[in-house]
Parts: C-alpha cells; sequence; structure tokens
C-alpha cells in the first residue's frame, strides 16, 4: 500500500487571508453588522460558523454562514496564494509513489475551487472536517502523516494514529507547536521534500 499523506488546506497548502479577508469586508459591507476582518483571518483554523459567531448572534448564524459562502467565489479564489513549497510537497509526495489527500475544515466545494485555481493536484479533496473529526478521513484513506499549521491538525493527526507534522506557516510558531506535541515542526513547506525523502525511505526499509 503507497504512504498517503495528509495535508490541512489554509495556511498550509495556501495563504487564503487576502480571499477571506475580502469575503469578510463584503459580508461586512452587506449585513452593516462590523466585522474586524484582520482578527478574522489572524485565527484561521476552525470551522466557518466559530469565526461568525464572533460577530452574529446565534440565531442569525445560519444565514450568515449561508451568505458568505455565496460570497466566497467571486472575493476569495483569485486573491489566494499557495505558500511556499506547496506544489513541490505534493509532488515529492507522488514521486515517491505515495498519495497525497487534503483534509480541511472549509467546505468541499471551495478547497477544490482553491486547488484548481493554483494548480495544486492532491489525489483527493475532503472538506467539512476540524480537529479531531480530521481523523475519520485521514483513516479512511489510510494517511500515516498529516501535515497543518494549527493545533487542532495535531490533534488529528493524533486521533487518526498518524505522525503530527506542523508547519509554522500559520497563527502558531515552533515552539508552540512543539509544545502542543507536534511530532515533527518545519519552518513552512519549502523544507517537506528533505523530511520526506528521508521519512519515505525509512518507511521503505521497514516494509
Amino acid at each position: 500500500m503507497p504512504l498517503t499523506v495528509g495535508f490541512d488546506l489554509d495556511m498550509t497548502l495556501i495563504d487564503s487571508r487576502p480571499g477571506i479577508h475580502a469575503t469578510y469586508r463584503e459580508l461586512s459591507a452587506r449585513t452593516g453588522v462590523w466585522i474586524d476582518a484582520d482578527l478574522a483571518v489572524s485565527r484561521l483554523g476552525p470551522p466557518l460558523e466559530h469565526e461568525l459567531a464572533h460577530w452574529f448572534p446565534e440565531e442569525l448564524i445560519p444565514e450568515m454562514v449561508a451568505a458568505y459562502r455565496e460570497i466566497y467565489p467571486t472575493h476569495a479564489i483569485a486573491p489566494s496564494l499557495a505558500l511556499p513549497g506547496a506544489g513541490d510537497a505534493i509532488q515529492a509526495v507522488r514521486a515517491a509513489g505515495g498519495r497525497s489527500v487534503v483534509v480541511t475544515a472549509k467546505n468541499e466545494p471551495h478547497a477544490k475551487l482553491h486547488l484548481e485555481h493554483l494548480r495544486l493536484e492532491p489525489d483527493a479533496v475532503i472538506g467539512w472536517l476540524w480537529a479531531e473529526a480530521k481523523a475519520e478521513a485521514l483513516r479512511e484513506h489510510d494517511a500515516t502523516v498529516y501535515v497543518g499549521d494549527h493545533l487542532g491538525d495535531i490533534r488529528g493527526a493524533r486521533a487518526a494514529g498518524a505522525l503530527a507534522v506542523s508547519v509554522a506557516t500559520g497563527p502558531y510558531d515552533e515552539e508552540a507547536l512543539r509544545a502542543a506535541g507536534a511530532d515533527v515542526v518545519l519552518p513552512d513547506l519549502t523544507a517537506f521534500p528533505a523530511w520526506w525523502a528521508a521519512y519515505a525511505e525509512g518507511a521503505a526499509s521497514l516494509a
């Protein structure tokens, strides 16, 4: 069975902050409700509902989720860029005969739009999963490694029995990621291919 690596999306493979910032600004303009877009994009990771709860009463959250998702494709896809090393990380897994799956809390259609726009081509994309819930998809795809930027990603990897590899491109620095129990901490995905080559070689020797 080929080695499978799971990747988070926001702030792991892509910098979605510019697009999400623009989407929150537009939602604020449409609703007349102040949303601090700078603050919102500083804490990406949890599901959309968590962030909207800071700005809207509970009974309006479903309506605001729908409005946000309607706005998102027009405002968020084009401004969001691949993070350094994202394409090379996916290609490194493929070159070693492995598979890559993106497991994200973002809704799946928008995740796929980002990946298609940036020409990033994982073998599978699974959305709507956060923290420990990510273990469901990781186990289903037999992922032995999960790469993310958030403490919730570490928890997801742990729940799946996968190696937790963290990149310090999101809201947490390397020290915080180590303290949270990451097995491997990289500054960003440019360091992933070298680490992966050594990991894949070691896994092959044990097969």
